[in-house]
């Protein structure tokens, strides 16, 4: 396949992305809109032209980010709409209240490196909220993708994937003992190995899905991170061994992989500042790329296979 690449990069906004696009008439939905790098993506596409709600749990804390994302780009078609991704009953409810063809599904929402946590279910609350919630939400919300026509679902993952492949045989860290970071990248994995495989389930629907890493951006995303890692943070931003985007820039990936033209019909990649990247071997020691274990077609498969099971469409 030919690499996928595009004149923006690492420090380029959402807002420089979108610039010259005309979006009118597209429904998008960006699960976690109201916080971090969703409040900008929303207010990007909306600035577009696009009718975005706001997929999140608080909805006070969305009506708030909905109303202020109207009042700085002048659209009217900016909203909030109640959705947790580890309540299948709110899933549910939201994808059945869709009533209308849905261009853009941005998953945005997540959490990382938090405690050990289970759902209702039991299970790790990392893998239900990252991928599981994100996974039934796309399957509900399938007919409305089709309805589109080339509808695009992007995926926000993480270099965190570096960290983990999908552990198949103990996904809920049942019988190891949790690591939260390994749990983050098993979670951050499944994002891109979902891309790959929608891409080729949903095909007929003329869906296709893109998985991203936004770069290093400071958020209530990192509320669970311990002291120990934010010092080595601190340390590694002093010695210049990489650097921190605003959330505008943060942005910029997801936009890209929702609007730019060269993504076309195009899915199951995975991006990073703004292009596409480069594969690196599973036991490669790097920082960025994406390994080969998040690109594997039978991990996909079986990924899939399993998700269907857990969330009781098997």
């Amino acid at each position: 396949m030919t690499r996928i690449t595009t004149r923006f990069g690492a420090t380029s906004t959402a807002d420089e992305v979108v610039d010259g696009i005309d979006l009118s008439g597209t429904c998008a939905i960006v699960t976690g809109g109201a916080s971090g790098i969703g409040v900008e993506t929303a207010r990007a596409l909306a600035g577009a032209g696009a009718d975005v709600t706001l997929a999140v749990r608080d909805v006070g804390a969305g009506d708030r980010v909905a109303n202020e994302i109207r009042e700085t780009t002048g659209s009217a078609a900016v909203r909030a709409a109640q959705l947790d991704l580890v309540d299948r009953a709110s899933i549910d409810r939201f994808a059945n209240a869709w009533d209308r063809p849905l261009h853009l599904l941005v998953s945005n929402a997540g959490v990382m490196a938090c405690p050990p946590g289970r759902t209702a279910e039991g299970w790790d609350v990392q893998f239900a909220t990252n991928h599981l919630g994100h996974f039934a939400l796309a399957l509900g919300l399938r007919p409305a993708l089709a309805a589109a026509g080339r509808a695009r679902i992007v995926s926000v993952s993480s270099s965190g994937h570096l960290a983990s492949p999908v552990v198949f045989d103990d996904i809920h860290f049942e019988r190891r003992e949790y690591e939260p970071w390994s749990a983050y990248g098993q979670s951050k994995t499944a994002n891109v190995l979902f891309a790959v495989e929608a891409t080729r389930r949903l095909a007929a629907d003329g869906i296709v899905a893109n998985a991203l890493m936004p770069g290093g951006i400071m958020t209530r995303l990192q509320r669970h991170v311990s002291q120990e890692v934010r010092d080595g943070w601190e340390e590694g931003l002093a010695a210049g061994r990489f650097t921190l985007k605003t959330p505008q820039q943060g942005a910029a990936t997801s936009l890209v992989a929702a609007v730019a033209p060269e993504l076309e019909g195009v899915g199951g990649r995975y991006l990073e500042d703004c292009n596409e990247s480069e594969t690196v071997a599973n036991d490669a020691t790097v920082q960025r790329g994406v390994r080969e274990w998040a690109l594997d077609p039978a991990a996909a498969s079986r990924l899939w296979d399993v998700s269907l099971e857990l969330i009781g469409r098997g």
